[in-house]
Order: structure tokens, then C-alpha cells, then sequence
């Protein structure tokens, strides 16, 4: 446990001593991190810690419907991998349930610019890409 500062001795040169003493007895030795820069942006950010909470924490700071739109691309993405025919009707099905609920209970922020896709014309696409992908190989 660290000692107190004594009474009459300058805060600044109690706490120089300290330092120069744990150095002395190497306890910054071997520091995990050492000699590596500290994570994250070099740039001052003021809202560091709450940006880090955030990415730990998985939360986003986009408005629902900017954060719907990038789900929404995000879900075609995976339509176009999906193993399966089933598995891209679910995609595009759980994805067009969440565009029609914003789409009648739009949530305040910029508005969302968005329509639900087409499952017969993602499938017909997807069906497409597959066919070239094992023709490409």
C-alpha cells in the first residue's frame, strides 16, 4: 500500500520520491503494454472512453434509421454468401419485418430512405451469382 504524503513536504517532490523509488525497486519493469503505443487514436478525442465503452459494448451511435440502412446492406451481404436457398428467404424475410416496422413507426432522426427488398428477385440473384461462382471454378 503506498504511504501517506508527510506533513510539510511539498506534494510534488513526495510524489517525485515515490516514482524514483519504484523505479529503483523496477516495479515498471515488464509492464504489460510496454514500449507499444496506447490503444486507440492518437488523436485527442474528448469522448474516448465513452467511444471505447461503446465498441466493447457493441452499441452504436448512428440514429435507428441510418443504423437500419447499414443492417440492411449488411443482411444483402449475407444473402449473397448464404449456403442456402432457405437460408437467404430467412435473411431477407427477418430484415424486411424490421424495414416495415420502421417504415410505420418511423423513429426520429433523418428519415429512412428505404424499401423492403424483393425475396423472388434476392433469390433470383443470388441463385445467378452462385451459378457463376461454380462456373468460375
Amino acid at each position: 500500500m503506498t504511504e501517506r504524503k508527510p506533513p510539510g513536504v511539498p506534494f510534488e517532490s513526495w510524489v517525485d520520491k515515490q516514482i524514483r523509488d519504484a523505479q529503483a525497486r523496477g516495479e515498471f519493469d515488464r509492464l504489460p503494454g510496454a514500449g507499444k503505443p496506447l490503444p486507440g487514436d492518437t488523436a485527442y478525442e474528448e469522448l474516448w472512453w465513452i467511444k471505447r465503452k461503446m465498441a466493447r459494448e457493441g452499441l452504436s451511435a448512428l440514429p435507428p434509421s441510418l443504423a437500419l440502412r447499414k443492417e440492411a446492406e449488411d443482411a444483402l451481404t449475407a444473402a449473397w454468401r448464404a449456403p442456402s436457398e432457405r437460408i437467404v428467404r430467412k435473411i431477407i424475410a427477418e430484415i424486411n419485418t424490421k424495414i416495415l416496422d420502421m417504415m410505420l413507426k418511423p423513429p426520429p432522426g433523418p428519415p429512412l430512405g428505404l424499401k423492403r427488398y424483393d425475396v423472388e428477385e434476392v433469390v433470383h440473384e443470388w441463385r445467378e451469382r452462385r451459378e457463376r461462382r461454380a462456373a468460375a471454378e
